[in-house]
């Protein structure tokens, strides 16, 4: 059947009439066109009233809500001319409408007055995807949308594993040098590597996809990336897993109950016959998708959502606070929320990154297909499976050789010291497989205790203390447990200072990103960083590279440098 012959029918609903209309889809399109080249859209954002737009098509009539002026709604209206009145105004042009949670800078902080420092772990890495569709588009990324250290752990470096039989899924390797932007200072890299799992031994999945459908998904970067994306991730699944589709636009609606992967094809034409319309009904999209994946929990399993949209949730939410406390509650009964951002120009960052964190889930940003085959296929492990939940950080500098020092990212991530120790503050998970990275600059003080003070005192140096740089204390729980207590692990951290050059290659990569992100963000500590440097420090420290991601960010940096600032 031709375009033509499909019908398109239009109820117009305000105070004064009831219309319903029928004419050729052909027709309406052909107007559009006519609006957006030549009509005056002046009226576009006065005082909307309510319509109803059914769809036909050869297999479902579709009725959907959505906004028109009550200017619109007289064009509308049945006349003897109607082809000349059937004309609906072009959508307005997409703005530049991101948005990005504020990043108030991390500070230099005085060892004599709080030597102690503690943060969440962070393995989202959702910034350098994003920061990078920005570049490509010739373009500054906004300095909120640089988050340091999710730049930093975008790249899998070659920590040790935890050693087998280890009590802990944790291993730490510290290395430390100077400063590449400062020699004066010094750089502590605080590696972390998780335990890594055998996919043909893991738990049993149960996946819940959450798809935004809505009408600003309608873009080739958007709807149809995620599809393709979602049947990469059906490809690494097992026949015994099962997904369920949920979608949500002006409503919400199980596109597909909990189904065997083994029925694959099923599971693929439920995503091909999607499309995007209407508003954003976010808030009851995510209540859902809870409630399918609650329907068939799987007991000491993988129980997820993996929430896949732009962040415009334009309706539905009142009250973003009700919505994150909601998420908090649910993780609680241990079925946890990813998110895939996609798209440009109303992306909502802010709000993708808060649902990840509220739901004790990772945040990837998919701006192509090799991104979606990097996060949903190569690193597969470490998306779905928890293998350390609520992980701590805290960190005791030794005065005698941190005179100050500076945690460098992470600012949406700091705690409170005291919250190190209390197991209802939520904190970040760790995926089977993946590398956590922490970089602090440091101004040394050369082995002079700046102040005496009762607990950090020269005295407690000789007795055997002396050689540490700082104490390291880790904290995390069970994810397969619930109500899980946490686990405390110890890491003295011995001062040894090597030359930059006889860093290991991924010390000297990941400060290059660090470095990158500091001069993105115009960072007030950027001393003598330079973009030259960066590529230097970069291409001297690819290594093992099988995927190109290492020598991609070495062509992104030489972009930015040629783009005016």
């Amino acid at each position: 059947m031709s375009l033509a012959h499909h019908l398109f029918f239009i109820r117009v609903k305000n105070s004064n009439k009831n219309i319903l209309m029928k004419t050729n889809v052909s027709l309406c399109i052909a107007a559009a066109l006519m609006v957006a080249a030549c009509g005056d859209p002046s009226h576009r954002h006065n005082s909307g009233e309510k319509v109803s737009v059914i769809n036909s098509t050869p297999d479902e009539v579709i009725e959907e809500d959505i906004e028109i002026t009550s200017n619109e709604a007289a064009l509308m209206e049945p006349s003897a001319n109607a082809t000349s009145k059937m004309i609906l105004s072009s959508p307005p042009q997409q703005r530049n409408a991101e948005t990005y949670k504020e990043i108030k800078e991390n500070s230099f902080v005085a060892v004599a007055q709080q030597p102690v420092t503690t943060f969440s772990a962070d393995v989202d890495r959702a910034a350098y995807a994003n920061v990078r569709r920005i570049i490509g588009y010739g373009q500054i990324p906004p300095k909120d949308a640089v988050r340091i250290e999710e730049m930093v752990n975008y790249f899998d470096y070659d920590y040790l594993a935890p050693e087998e039989g280890s009590a802990s899924p944790l291993r730490v390797s510290p290395e430390l040098a100077p400063a590449p932007w400062n020699p004066n200072h010094l750089l502590l890299r605080i590696g972390l590597q998780a335990k890594k799992i055998d996919l043909a031994k893991a738990p049993p999945s149960n996946i819940v996809f959450l798809i935004d459908v809505s009408g600003s998904m309608d873009e080739e970067n958007k709807l149809p990336l995620l599809q393709s994306s979602f049947k990469m991730l059906l490809g690494q699944l097992r026949p015994d897993d099962k997904v369920a589709i949920v979608t949500y636009a002006n409503g919400t609606k199980v596109a597909l109950p909990s189904t065997s992967v083994k029925d694959k094809e099923k599971i693929i034409k439920v995503l091909d016959n999607l499309y995007a319309s209407g508003g954003t009904s976010g808030g009851k999209g995510i209540q859902l998708a809870y409630e399918q994946a609650q329907k068939s929990f799987i007991k000491n399993g993988n129980n997820r959502i993996i929430l896949a949209t732009d962040g415009d949730f334009n309706i539905g939410i009142n009250n973003t606070t009700d919505l994150e406390k909601f998420i908090e509650k649910q993780r609680e009964s241990g079925i946890y929320m990813s998110v895939l951002g996609f798209g440009m120009g109303n992306y909502r960052d802010d709000m993708a990154e808060t649902i990840a964190d509220k739901g004790n889930g990772n945040y990837a940003y998919i701006d192509n297909i090799t991104e979606a085959k990097k996060v949903l296929v190569n690193e597969l492990s470490g998306t779905l499976f928890a293998v350390a939940k609520d992980v701590k950080l805290q960190l005791e500098f030794n005065p005698k050789y941190v005179k100050e020092y500076k945690l460098i990212g992470y600012e949406n991530r700091m705690l409170a010291n005291e919250d190190f120790t209390n197991d209802k503050k939520d904190a970040g998970e760790i995926g089977a497989g993946h590398t956590v990275t922490a970089l602090y600059e440091l101004v040394p003080s050369d082995g002079k205790v700046a102040q005496s003070l009762r607990y950090q005192s020269q005295e407690l140096n000789e007795k055997g203390k002396g050689n540490e740089l700082g104490f390291l204390k880790i904290r995390y729980k069970d994810p397969k447990v619930k109500d899980a207590k946490s686990v405390e692990i110890t890491e003295p951290l011995v001062f040894n200072k090597k030359a930059l050059k006889e860093t290991s290659t991924d010390y000297r990569f990941a400060a290059s990103v660090a470095e990158f992100g500091i001069l993105l963000r115009d960072n007030s500590n950027k001393a003598n960083a330079t973009y030259d440097q960066v590529i230097e420090l970069a291409e001297g420290a690819i290594g093992k590279d099988p995927e190109g991601y290492r020598k991609e960010f070495v062509r992104l940096v030489k972009s930015v440098k040629m783009l005016p600032k």
